[in-house]
């Protein structure tokens, strides 16, 4: 019986098939308009809130200055608030309110209405190729954040 080996993976074909779906996926029409920026806090946010304003400067890759305006922009709008650190009285810590987690559900909802119709275009096997991969991605994400993490306490 002959082994059945995987290819190996090339990390720059990856990288750029991941870039070019980024490209995609992130102009998917959206129902809510909100900056890039703006809406990458809110979905970092409703995955880990609440967080330091130092913290999510360093997810954002933005400077200290840009991400208190938007924090400020998105607290006026009431989809995040700034409260007290019970660990350390002289930080704040950001939480996505209901309203903002409401934004990211909506989203989230209107690019899986979207998405839908696209997916229905492929074959069975690509289709299922997909549903295959789609733990070992998971992963990836999780041990790229790990090593984030990581790095921001190094």
């Amino acid at each position: 019986m002959t082994e059945k080996r995987t290819p190996d993976l090339d990390p720059g074909e990856m990288a750029a098939v991941v870039e070019e779906f980024n490209g995609f996926y992130i102009r998917l029409p959206s129902i809510q308009r909100h900056s890039f920026t703006t809406l990458s806090v809110l979905h970092t946010l409703a995955r880990r809130s609440p967080m330091r304003l130092g913290e999510l400067t360093a997810t954002e890759q933005v400077t200290q200055s840009a991400i208190t305006q938007v924090v400020t922009r998105l607290e006026n709008d009431g989809l995040v608030e700034r409260r007290p650190d019970p660990r350390d009285g002289r930080a704040v810590l950001v939480h996505i309110t209901p309203a903002g987690a409401e934004v990211v559900a909506a989203r989230y909802a209107d690019r899986v209405a979207r998405l839908a119709p696209i997916l229905q275009r492929l074959s069975a096997e690509e289709r299922s190729a997909i549903a295959a991969a789609l733990p070992a991605l998971r992963r990836i994400a999780e041990l790229g954040e790990s090593q984030n993490e990581q790095r921001g306490r190094a």
